[in-house]
């Protein structure tokens, strides 16, 4: 890629991601009050790992998500399936780095007023994307605040709760200097950097530039930016004893996300010439002139998940799971290092 000193940036968006982080660190530190001796994980992780039963064999693992402003793309085409599958795989990868799979899902989708033919289609997509996981669409909330929310604006949000074996739980002190990283890619977006995207194409103002062609595809740039979330638990359930950690490319992107699956003291080096970045991220980047860094800081730039596994079982993985590939090693990082170095950026 090719370093550009200034252009738009998701602060420039209205998204702080700094800012966010010192807000999370507050939130873990006034949470950890509440945290019992059956907490086998907290707040930090991809998910929670709670054990309901010492004398059981299996442990509970929940998460929680949003779609983000992937809404106002939607609203705009008045699309709304593929948002309820989105949130839904967004939060089946999140419980996947424990090595869990999904029991039951619930969803809250607030809005200003009652519209069946969007809450359907949203639900439709909830209990598609639900059922091909294997995982009850339990119940959820639907809420009418007009005071909230104004005209066509709604959010929706997704509460998922799994099990693992506690002899599966997958847990990042169990990773090494020497493991190798591989990746699985994604398929758009997912459900991170729409505001940024936005910012850059102007789309509240200017709804008709998402018919616009995205240069190297077939597609629109709508087409593109409302691809459902890719859920993994399919490719990797079949894998889970094998690897060590999973690392989903999602807010924070590589920077973020790859050390939460990492043993504490490592780091990982990432060679970005090993895969292709897709065109629409090109697209993007090109059209905001944004600067490499801050795209690999807040896309997933074609990555969807990272799969960390020890080097004699690389051929396993890969053999097991079709489209995944090499992207780089666990090392050795210092405490004041970043903990992801991206090779070639």
């Amino acid at each position: 890629m090719t370093y550009r000193p200034s252009g738009k940036t998701y602060a420039d968006a209205g998204v702080d991601l700094d800012a966010a982080a010192s807000v999370k660190t507050r939130i873990k530190d006034i949470a950890a009050s509440t945290l019992g001796a059956s907490v086998i994980a907290g707040p930090g992780g991809f998910g929670g790992v709670i054990d309901p039963d010492p004398n059981g064999d299996n442990l509970l693992v929940a998460s929680t998500d949003g779609v983000g402003t992937k809404l106002r793309i939607a609203d705009a085409l008045g699309r709304h399936e593929s948002v309820g599958a989105s949130i839904v795989n967004h939060c089946i990868n999140d419980i996947l780095p424990a090595g869990a799979k999904p029991l039951f899902f619930l969803d809250y989708i607030g809005l200003s007023r009652f519209d069946p033919d969007k809450i359907s289609e949203i639900v439709s997509g909830l209990a598609k994307a639900c059922s091909e996981a294997g995982c009850a669409l339990l119940g959820g909330e639907t809420a009418t605040m007009p005071d909230i929310y104004d005209g066509d604006d709604y959010d929706l949000a997704g509460f998922i709760v799994g099990t693992v074996r506690k002899d599966a739980l997958l847990l990042p002190e169990n990773t090494n200097e020497g493991d190798v990283i591989l990746a699985l890619r994604s398929d758009g977006l997912h459900t991170n950097g729409y505001s940024l995207v936005r910012n850059v194409f102007e789309t509240d103002k200017n709804p008709s530039v998402l018919t616009t062609n995205v240069p190297n595809t077939p597609h629109t740039l709508g087409e593109l930016l409302l691809r459902p979330h890719l859920s993994y638990l399919g490719p990797l359930s079949p894998v889970l004893d094998k690897i060590k950690g999973l690392g989903h490319i999602t807010g924070g992107s590589f920077y973020k996300n790859i050390p939460r699956s990492l043993a504490s003291g490592l780091g990982a080096d990432v060679d970005i010439s090993t895969w292709e970045i897709p065109p629409l991220f090109k697209f993007i980047q090109q059209s905001g002139g944004i600067n490499d860094q801050e795209m690999f800081r807040v896309f997933n730039m074609g990555i969807g998940m990272t799969i960390i596994v020890e080097p004699g079982l690389v051929d396993d993985v890969t053999s097991a799971v079709p489209g995944s590939f090499r992207i780089g090693e666990v090392v050795k990082r210092i405490e004041t290092e970043e903990r992801t170095r991206l090779i070639g950026l």
